[in-house]
Parts: structure tokens; C-alpha cells; sequence
């Protein structure tokens, strides 16, 4: 049962149900947002928080970080430039990437060999999604949840605190949590790359509409920011009950369900700490543009929208790190609206069929094209120093299988976009030998102004020129 918590007489009205439906439907809508004011006050907002350098860059400007995910490797013959790291040309699947060329790094020889099966077998895409962040060795279970913190959290736990979101993670595909997957690993490591702790993912939202309003707060223009605080006071009202009523049941249970009390209550005061977060940034700057009615039929428009989704969130500094999941790995999607019926990952499976590799390579294409629009907008929009959206960050697009006909997990497929507001050198292909994704991760990392992170999953040490 799902608590609508902008009704509080219709709260009222379940308080008869018994406390464990209560909360637990109450826990599912609780996972509420923080919203979002512009750039110029931001930056000041920022530095009284927490001066110095700290998701900025060199001019003082945010700098924002982004992972994005395509599922089932790619065509690696179409995938990889040719040529030297400055003269280079693009494969046929990157070519349209070529006007971000100058804003670009394709990156040669990064792996997550924790994702291969070795005596847990079967499970490539599960661990393709779930390592691809981590970098740490899932427990095969439906049930008993263990990967890790994925890049994305350990940089939010330190920078999180500048914007009012965070973190924001945001998705494509459908959100699965629990329950089993592929070939007996849990769907929540399946469907999520974003994990906040080793048994917690960070639950993408797949709604654009619900994205804005996370953003900017519901309503029709004009409207949001009223309707933003008269939200906040009603969470906090609820969250007042909720914990209260949560307190007095501890004394009532057993170990084990007081244990579970004790998970839902820190996340309850998680929930507390967004909502004075957000208060704390003061009104957010409505944007003048109408909320996106829902998910798109259309795969390419829901695709852009949650795009700009993205693109918004950045632009009003709503939150400087990000995830994105167009599709979980081992994804059967067909692209009718480009002619092809077959499902995505049984074409993966080609066994050296021309056709049908033609297939996957124009599935990775399309793939490309969404990302290159993306970078386009980046790139057509100032920031607050000047210099573009595109320069002042740092954009990863990749996936976690290699080849998807034989399942690899070596040299993956990975892109990283932008300048890092100065401190990348993009414009080249970079064959770094055989290197642990990891190692890329730790020196991104760095570059957020992250201290004292010494290792994240299998890394071995930082990735050097970058």
C-alpha cells in the first residue's frame, strides 16, 4: 500500500492499518526529493558551506560528474578508433561523437575482471551492472545482497552536501530491487549501478515527470515553489509520526526486526537531512517551461527527455553527480523504430552472423546518437565562469560487458566526455595496456576534490594520463 504524503488526511485514514503495512508502504513513498534554486546563487551557497575546491574547478565554477550506462557491450570491431592517440579516427559507431571530438576521450584497455564468472558461472549481465561501478565481486544470491559503494556514492558522500541533491540517479529501464535475475543473482544488482552501501542500491527514478519535480517541485510555472514548501512542511510532519511510532515498536520486537527498525530508521533521518538540505539553499529558481507529462511511448523521445532531464539537473546545479541507466545489461528491448523486431541482447548473441552483427552495430549506434545529442547541449550552454557546461565536467558512457556474444569483460566499451573544467586532456584515443576500471574511477575522483579515498573495489592505484 502506497501513503500519498501530499494528502495528510488521507495519512490519517491508514493509521488503522497495522504498523508493519504501515510503514512498509510508507517507506516506499517515502524515498522523497530535495529541489533546486540556480547557478550564481549556488556557488555562493557552496563556498559558505564548504570552501575550497571541493566539485569546482579551477575558476570556481561547479564541476559535475555523470556515469552512463548502455547495456550489452558493443561491436568491438565498430567500436574502436583507429589510428594514434591525437590522429585518430573514430569508429563507425562513435562517428557521431565527431563534433564533440576535441571534448572527448575514448579510453582502450579498461577492465572489471571481478564481472567474469570464474567459479560462480553464469551471471554476466548481473555482474555486468553491478560490478560496473563497484568494482567488487557480487555474492550470487537472490536474497542475500553484497556488492558495494559504487563511485558515484563515495564522491556524493563528500561533495553531496554543495547542491541540494546529493546525488541523482535516473533511468530508462524498469526498477527491480529484489527477487531473482540472471541465472540466480538478485535483480537489484541487475537493475541498479548506483549503491549506497554494500546491501543498498540507489534506486533510479525512471519517471520524467517525477524527475522535474524532484528538480523544481510540482505545479504548473509560477506555482512550484509554494508548493515545494507546503511539501516540506507536510514530510516533516509525517516524518515526526513515522519515527515516533517507529521508537515505540523497538521496544515491542525481536532482534531481527529491530534490526530491520534500525535500517528503516536511518533511512527516515537520511530523509530528514535532504529536506534540510534543500532548506538550507532557500527558493529554488522555477524554470519557465511546462513538467514533461509522464514516460514517452516513443523509446527516442523517453531516451532525450530523461537526457535533458539530466541536462537540467546540471545546468540549475541542482546536483553535481549523477547516474544514468538507459538500459540494464542483459536487455531484450526490440528497436522497431529503427527496423529492427529481434530483441536487443539475443542479437548480441550472433555467433558470427553478419546480419545479425549489422544489427547490433546500428542498436550501438543509435545508442551513440542519444549520447551525442546530449553532448551537443553541453556544449551549447554557458556556464557561470564562461566556459561551456561540457568543459566544466566529466561524463562517462560505457558499459559492463565488452563483447556481448562471448561475454567479456576486458577492454570495455568507455567513453569520457568533457574537460573536467581543465584538468583532463580529452581530444584522444588512450590505450592504457590493461587497467583496472577502478583505477579511472580513483583519479576522477580526485578531480571532485574527493580526500582520502585510497581504493574502490579491485583499483590498484590511480589511471594516469587522463
Amino acid at each position: 500500500m502506497k501513503v500519498n504524503l501530499t494528502q495528510p488526511a488521507a495519512l490519517a485514514r491508514h493509521t488503522a492499518f497495522s504498523r508493519r503495512n504501515f510503514l512498509r508502504g510508507l517507506g516506499v513513498s517515502l524515498s522523497l526529493p530535495a529541489l533546486e534554486s540556480l547557478i550564481p546563487a549556488r556557488v555562493l551557497a557552496a563556498e559558505a558551506v564548504a570552501p575550497g575546491k571541493l566539485a569546482t574547478t579551477a575558476s570556481g565554477a561547479p564541476l559535475r560528474s555523470a556515469f552512463i550506462f548502455f547495456p550489452n557491450g558493443a561491436i568491438p570491431s565498430a567500436w574502436w578508433p583507429t589510428g594514434e592517440e591525437r590522429d585518430f579516427q573514430l569508429g563507425q559507431t562513435l562517428k557521431p561523437l565527431e563534433e564533440s571530438r576535441s571534448q572527448l576521450q575514448v579510453l582502450h584497455g579498461l577492465d572489471h575482471k571481478e564481472a567474469y564468472g570464474r567459479e560462480d558461472g553464469g551471471g554476466d549481465h548481473a555482474r555486468g551492472n553491478g560490478v560496473f561501478l563497484t568494482g567488487v565481486r557480487l555474492k550470487k544470491s537472490a536474497t542475500d545482497i553484497q556488492a558495494g559503494v559504487s563511485i558515484d556514492q563515495l564522491i556524493a558522500n563528500q561533495v553531496g552536501h554543495l547542491t541540494r541533491l546529493p546525488s541523482l540517479e535516473i533511468s530508462c529501464d524498469n526498477i527491480r530491487k529484489s527477487s531473482g535475475c540472471d541465472s540466480g543473482y538478485s535483480c537489484a544488482y541487475q537493475y541498479n549501478i548506483s549503491w549506497r552501501s554494500a546491501t543498498s542500491p540507489m534506486t533510479p527514478e525512471n519517471n520524467p515527470r517525477l524527475v522535474f519535480e524532484r528538480l523544481f517541485g510540482a505545479g504548473a510555472p509560477g506555482e512550484r515553489a509554494a508548493n515545494q514548501k507546503r511539501r516540506q512542511l507536510e514530510q516533516r510532519s509525517i516524518l515526526d509520526f513515522v519515527l515516533e511510532d517507529a521508537r515505540s515498536m523497538q521496544r515491542r520486537v525481536g532482534v531481527a526486526d529491530r534490526e530491520k527498525l534500525d535500517q528503516y530508521l536511518t533511512s527516515v533521518r537520511d530523509i530528514e537531512k535532504r529536506i534540510e538540505q534543500s532548506e538550507r539553499f532557500g527558493e529554488i529558481k522555477d524554470p519557465d517551461m511546462q513538467t514533461p507529462a509522464g514516460v514517452p511511448t516513443s523509446q527516442l523521445e523517453y531516451v532525450n527527455l530523461m537526457f535533458d532531464m539530466l541536462l537540467l539537473a546540471f545546468q540549475s546545479d541542482s546536483t553535481r553527480v549523477a547516474t544514468f541507466v538507459l538500459g540494464h545489461d542483459g536487455d531484450n528491448r526490440s528497436f522497431n523504430e529503427i527496423g529492427i523486431p529481434e530483441g536487443h541482447h539475443d542479437l548480441t548473441h550472433h555467433q558470427n552472423d553478419k546480419a545479425r552483427i549489422a544489427k547490433v552495430e546500428k542498436i550501438d549506434l543509435w545508442y551513440a546518437e542519444q549520447f551525442a545529442k546530449f553532448l551537443r547541449k553541453m556544449q551549447a550552454v554557458k556556464d557561470v565562469d564562461g566556459q561551456t557546461l561540457l568543459h566544466n565536467s566529466m561524463i562517462l558512457y560505457g558499459s559492463g560487458n565488452a563483447d556481448g556474444n562471448r561475454h567479456t569483460h576486458s577492454d570495455l566499451p568507455i567513453v569520457l566526455a568533457g574537460g573536467g573544467g581543465g584538468a583532463l586532456t580529452p581530444g584522444r584515443f588512450v590505450k592504457h595496456g590493461s587497467k583496472p576500471t577502478t583505477n579511472l574511477f580513483l583519479s576522477l575522483a580526485d578531480r571532485m576534490g574527493v580526500t582520502g579515498l585510497e581504493r574502490i573495489g579491485d583499483s590498484t592505484g590511480r589511471l594516469g594520463n587522463v
